[in-house]
Formats: structure tokens, C-alpha cells, sequence
């Protein structure tokens, strides 16, 4: 296991928290409210007092995103690379009854809330996800993304179906979260941004072919799509176009392609990238969340700044990433 590896594997994580820490505050606001509550959006703040999910919640703390994906790190490493999908789906709820005592809003988005009620109620796991379109399953997927190389997609995208048919079951949140794990992996054995998200693409055209078919547009022609919207040379207008053209809501069809249209804005800097998808508002956590991890996967943790990285490891105090990561990329059996 390489050096190089171990650090892009690492940046993965903190790229995800790094992004969902930024966007917490300025999620469910328009881009409108985001600029006139914010002003010059340039690092982390706090959310205010009436922010309907993530109210009073300090700067630089990390949301579901982060703690979801440490959910699915943990399951993947107990099951030794493998999902059990009841016992996520129990770890799950264990997980929103403690963010529940906590008194916290930030709790199971709608596709995974239904699904785990539905397997509470006695129905079968392969039926329970077969609505979940939403990007839930996108947004904690970064652990497969380590825990497998992306040199045989099809056994990536079997993990990605693993790790997220008892909750989204679909083929639009299945090929947007293997665009995202996907490109995560090809990062951590050294893709740049354009080639990981050509990975990416290639891995999300296979998984929309599984699960339940939901009536929504193509994950992989949109992400393409995203993309070509973007021009480094024109990093506002560019933004601006995926913004109101691709879209910022948590539906997958929308959040992930912003996410990689947003990468390919800023190609080399991902503080940039998850800066400017902070800024959008809409599902805004998610989508910094999603562009942190891959950004940090192609770039290794010196893509961001050493205050950011410090500010988020010292307000959520229990974040154990290097050692989950570590764990995770055993799994890729490289030793």
C-alpha cells in the first residue's frame, strides 16, 4: 500500500467533511438568501438560529453526509468489504435515534426514512428502496470508493448496489452513487479530475441499469452534460449555468451531476470547488460533500488548507477518519 494512496484515501474522507461542513449552514437557503446572509462566502460559518435542519450548529461541524458515510465506513469494514443491508439498515436507525437525543433536525432524508420504515414494517429489503431517487445513497458512498479499485466497475458497481438497495433501489440513485464511488477510487490510484469523471460516467451508464426503473433523467448523459457547462476561464458564469440549468436539489439526477460539473470548473483546487458548491445553496452540503471527496481523492490532502482540515477536526472531535480510511483501503487488498 502506497503512501500516496494512504493520503488520497485519507483526503477522500476529509474532502467529504471538509465540503459538508461548509455547505451545513447554507443548505435548503436559495443562492439568493445564501449571498445576502453570508456576503463574501469564503470559509466556514455558523448556521443561525433559524435554519430550519442545521440550527445553531457551530462553524465547521459536519452533517448527516459525513456521519452517514462513517455508518457505511464502519459496515463495510466489519463485514470485510461487504454490506449486510439489514444491519445497515438497523445502524441507520440506531443512527437517527442518537442524532434524535441529541436534538438535532439534521435526521434520514425522505427516500431513506420511507425505506427503513418499510423494513420496520415487515417488508422485504430487495421492495423496500425500490422509491429511493433521492441522492442519500450518493452522499455516504465515499467508504465503498476506497474499499474497491475501479479497474472492474462491474464488482464496483455490485458493492455500490450492496451498500445501497435497502434504501434506494433505483437505477438513478444507484448510477449516481457509482459515479461518485467510482471516481473516487479511479482518484485514489492517481485519475485527475477529467479522468476520474470519466470513470465516473462510465460506471454510473452501468448502474443505472439496476434497480427499479423511476421515471428520471440519465445520471451519466447529465453529468456529461454538467461538464460541458463548465469553463475554468469563466469560473462565475459557470457556476452559474449548473446552478440553474443542472440544479441543486437532492434529487440524484441533479446534485451529483452539480457536484462533478462543479469539479470541472476548478479542476485544481479543491477548496475552490467546495467553496463554490457551498455557495450555491439548494441540497448544498451534499453537493460540497460529493465534490470534496473526489476533489481530495485526485488531489491528496494538500488541495486544502491546513486551517480547514484543523477547523474541522477539532469542532467534531470524534471524527476518526485517517483510521477509517486506512481500514478501507485495506479492503482493496493492496499490502
Amino acid at each position: 500500500m502506497t503512501d500516496t494512496r494512504i493520503e488520497r484515501a485519507r483526503a477522500a474522507l476529509w474532502g467529504l467533511a471538509i465540503g459538508d461542513a461548509l455547505g451545513m449552514p447554507t443548505q435548503m437557503m436559495s443562492h439568493g438568501e445564501v449571498s445576502a446572509t453570508f456576503g463574501d462566502f469564503d470559509g466556514f460559518r455558523p448556521a443561525g438560529p433559524e435554519h430550519p435542519i442545521a440550527a445553531n450548529m457551530a462553524a465547521g461541524s459536519v452533517t448527516d453526509d459525513t456521519e452517514q458515510a462513517i455508518v457505511l465506513a464502519r459496515e463495510l469494514i466489519t463485514g470485510a468489504g461487504h454490506v449486510n443491508p439489514r444491519r445497515l439498515a438497523k445502524a441507520l436507525v440506531a443512527w437517527e435515534d442518537d442524532m434524535r437525543e441529541r436534538g438535532s433536525l439534521d435526521l434520514l432524508g425522505p427516500s431513506t426514512k420511507a425505506a427503513l420504515d418499510a423494513v420496520i414494517r415487515g417488508e422485504s429489503l430487495e421492495t423496500a428502496g425500490r422509491y429511493g431517487a433521492t441522492n442519500g445513497a450518493a452522499m455516504r458512498i465515499a467508504p465503498v470508493g476506497i474499499s474497491i479499485g475501479a479497474t472492474n466497475l462491474a464488482a464496483l458497481v455490485d458493492r455500490v448496489v450492496e451498500a445501497s438497495f435497502v434504501t434506494h433501489n433505483t437505477g438513478v440513485a444507484i448510477a449516481g452513487a457509482s459515479a461518485v464511488a467510482a471516481a473516487i477510487s479511479a482518484g485514489i490510484d492517481g485519475a485527475s479530475v477529467r479522468e476520474a469523471t470519466d470513470i465516473g460516467v462510465a460506471a454510473a451508464t452501468l448502474g443505472e441499469a439496476r434497480g427499479y426503473w423511476v421515471a428520471a433523467a440519465s445520471v451519466p448523459r447529465r453529468i456529461e452534460w454538467a461538464v460541458s457547462l463548465a469553463d475554468p476561464d469563466d469560473p462565475d458564469g459557470s457556476v452559474q449555468r449548473i446552478r440553474e440549468l443542472v440544479g441543486t436539489s437532492l434529487a440524484t439526477q441533479e446534485s451529483v451531476p452539480a457536484a462533478l460539473g462543479i469539479l470541472a470548473v476548478f479542476p485544481d483546487d479543491p477548496w475552490s470547488t467546495c467553496l463554490a458548491a457551498a455557495r450555491q445553496g439548494g441540497d448544498s452540503d451534499t453537493i460540497a460533500a460529493i465534490a470534496g471527496a473526489i476533489s481530495g481523492a485526485c488531489h491528496g490532502i494538500h488541495g486544502f488548507p491546513t486551517e480547514a482540515v484543523r477547523t474541522v477536526r477539532t469542532v467534531n472531535r470524534d471524527l476518526d477518519l485517517d483510521e477509517i480510511a486506512d481500514a478501507l483501503l485495506t479492503l482493496r487488498g493492496e499490502t
